[in-house]
């Protein structure tokens, strides 16, 4: 089988409500071929869950003869109660989703919103306990820590039984083939692209998630789509996977003729 074969791309979708994500996603399968994933984050502002808005992208009709999409949901372990059964069992199971992603997750910025005690690893080896048929993804972000630091957090992620990465978006293939030859051989990673295209964002993305851009770095969609070229054809060289996750711009205008 082919590279090419073996790398499954995703398109990451904000779950704003349960329309706008079966628009999307209509877009995706009208004009995205070659996306056969969908994930989606669950962002504390929108009441859509991430599992509820995957189990919606499954149900989406594909055209004759493709699979239902593939979807994996985020879950964030600061939501995770110890106390109390997983909130997404039943859900999973009904949509038939057999992948998730553990995520940190943003301090919220609602105190009225419970939040728990729980790290990434402790919610890695929870969903692998008690969801044992599930395959859970853990997060790689290559900007918040030291490399050494961010490396020994990826092998706790794995030893708690995490099968594989998502990485944060990057904007520089060089920094991606050296994380590459740094992770486990034959361990999945979904390497992610973004779009950064307004000067906000672009503070955003520097002082929040402390990146540095590369030369020639420019916030257009023409460099992001210039750039979504060639991470997808890194990670099919890698035999790995890509997320593409479109922000003030959409799936078809990112990413159509690319995907």
């Amino acid at each position: 089988m082919s590279e090419r074969l073996r790398t499954r791309i995703s398109v990451e979708l904000v779950p704003r409500n349960a329309e706008s994500i079966c628009a999307e996603v209509a877009a995706v399968a009208e004009h995205l071929p070659d996306v056969d994933t969908i994930n989606v984050p669950d962002l504390m502002k929108f009441d859509l869950r991430s599992w509820d808005a995957c189990a919606l992208a499954r149900s989406h009709p594909r055209p004759p003869g493709r699979a239902a999409y593939r979807a994996v949901p985020h879950i964030r372990s600061t939501d995770l109660d110890p106390a109390s059964a997983l909130p997404m069992v039943a859900a999973l199971d009904a949509a038939g989703i057999d992948e998730v992603l553990v995520v940190a997750g943003d301090a919220p910025t609602d105190f009225s919103r419970r939040t728990y005690d729980v790290d990434a690893v402790a919610a890695v080896q929870r969903l692998r306990r008690d969801l044992p048929h599930v395959q859970v993804y853990a997060g790689l972000d290559p900007y918040r820590q030291s490399l050494v630091r961010e490396i020994e957090y990826a092998e706790r992620k794995l030893e708690a039984g995490a099968v594989g990465f998502f990485t944060q978006p990057f904007f520089d293939t060089a920094l991606m083939a050296a994380w590459a030859a740094l992770l486990p051989q034959g361990v999945p990673v979904w390497w992610g692209a973004t779009t950064v295209t307004s000067p906000g964002s672009l503070t955003y993305w520097r002082q929040r998630n402390r990146v540095a851009f590369p030369s020639g770095f420019e916030p257009s969609l023409d460099w992001h789509r210039d750039f979504a070229r060639q991470a997808v054809a890194f990670a099919r060289e890698q035999g790995q996977h890509i997320y593409l996750m479109p922000v003030r711009a959409s799936v078809r205008d990112y990413l159509e003729g690319i995907v």
